[in-house]
């Protein structure tokens, strides 16, 4: 299928949603792969500055599942962290509404 999809390219790439083995979404274990995205699988990526851009909830979302999923974005981004970084790894944190204002957390904490 990579084929068909490939002539789509020009299209979907620029939007980030090209299909790749990388980010799991080209798989031969297809019911695998559905389960994990229903189970509320995120993918984040950094953008050309180094920022990085990713819900952690929705509105509906009790306060406890908003922190857990705080914290467990924050603990992935520390695990991702190379060797070879060397001082602060986070400059500065800020969390938002889709259309809010940003509140700057203490970036220090991790």
């Amino acid at each position: 299928m990579m084929g068909v999809v490939g002539r789509l390219g020009k299209v979907l790439g620029p939007k980030g949603l090209m299909p790749n083995p990388k980010s799991g979404t080209v798989t031969m274990d297809v019911t695998k792969a559905i389960n994990e995205i229903k189970a509320g699988k995120i993918e984040y990526r950094l953008d050309k500055a180094n920022i990085v851009h990713v819900p952690i909830g929705k509105a509906s979302f009790a306060p406890e599942q908003l922190v857990d999923n705080y914290n467990a974005l924050m603990s992935a981004i520390e695990k991702a962290k190379p060797s070879t970084v060397k001082g602060q790894y986070l400059k500065s944190i800020s969390i938002a509404t889709t259309m809010g204002p940003g509140l700057k957390l203490v970036a220090n904490k991790y």
